[in-house]
């Protein structure tokens, strides 16, 4: 497992009119392996931006990122990415996508079959292998791009809002899967919600950013994920503990936005 080290991240826009953007400033963490890192702010405080520079999708204007005392400086499987919508190749079967990383690095075809199989029983999609993507529900898809991520054997898994587009119910639901995938491979796992329950239920560790420049404004240490993970979520969730950070992070939160809408009636 690796350590991942940002050193003065920084991430400015250039504009078709000749202005500029700043969307990241001074960005600066160790994040030590295993942990669960979630990202929350307001929008436009950089969350998505950080998240597609640690994934290699865009370089920084200034700062440095290594993994392992490795820059990044493009996509690698050693970092797997799970978006929102799944992204998957409808046109494929469930284990197609799944197996679609170990096949293009040329791993041998007994070893991915076998490989596929133990990853849809870890998500809970065993016997769908050959089901079309379209025939798989909003969660079930989501299922499928975990799968399809943990086959890469990344060390880091980087979610930005995967669970943004399902119900409340499947939402609730799939947050335990991703605890309990959490919690079964040791991966380091940063994602990105909008939601502050979300962050402070699946996050051992949280990030509030906040904006303009988007930067890290506080930093909390939270022992709910672990919690989680023998608890129910309902009860954990209505704790007196949780309802106060809940409390806490959501009023930092509105403070934040309140503070945007006043500078944009000035």
């Amino acid at each position: 497992m690796k350590d991942l080290h940002v050193d003065g991240l920084g991430m400015i826009y250039e504009l078709p009119d000749g202005g500029s953007v700043e969307a990241l400033k001074d960005v600066s963490f160790d994040l030590e392996p295993g942990r669960l890192l979630t990202l929350l702010g307001p929008s436009g405080c950089g969350k998505t931006t950080l998240l597609n520079i640690l994934a290699g999708f865009l370089s920084p204007t200034s700062g440095t990122v290594t993994l392992g005392h490795q820059p990044i400086t493009g996509p690698a499987p050693e970092r797997g990415m799970v978006f929102q919508q799944g992204a998957l190749f409808e046109w494929m079967s469930v284990a197609k996508n799944v197996s679609f990383g170990p096949r293009m690095k040329g791993v041998d075809k007994a070893h991915t079959a076998a490989q596929v199989d133990s990853l849809l029983g870890t998500v809970g999609l065993q016997g769908f292998g050959d089901k079309a993507v379209y025939e798989l529900s909003g969660g079930m898809q989501q299922r499928v791009a975990l799968a399809r991520c943990l086959a890469n054997e990344p060390d880091i898994i980087l979610m930005d809002e995967p669970l943004g587009a399902l119900d409340a119910l499947t939402r609730e639901k799939m947050q335990g899967l991703v605890l309990k995938l959490w919690k079964e491979t040791g991966k380091t796992v940063i994602l990105v919600t909008h939601s502050v329950e979300e962050a402070l239920y699946l996050g051992d560790k949280l990030f509030v950013m906040a904006p303009r420049p988007g930067r890290i404004e506080q930093v909390f240490e939270l022992p709910f994920a672990a919690q989680a993970l023998t608890s129910d979520a309902r009860k954990l969730k209505a704790s007196a503990q949780f309802i106060q950070k809940r409390e806490e992070v959501l009023s930092m939160i509105w403070e934040m936005e309140e503070q945007i809408m006043g500078h944009g009636g000035e």
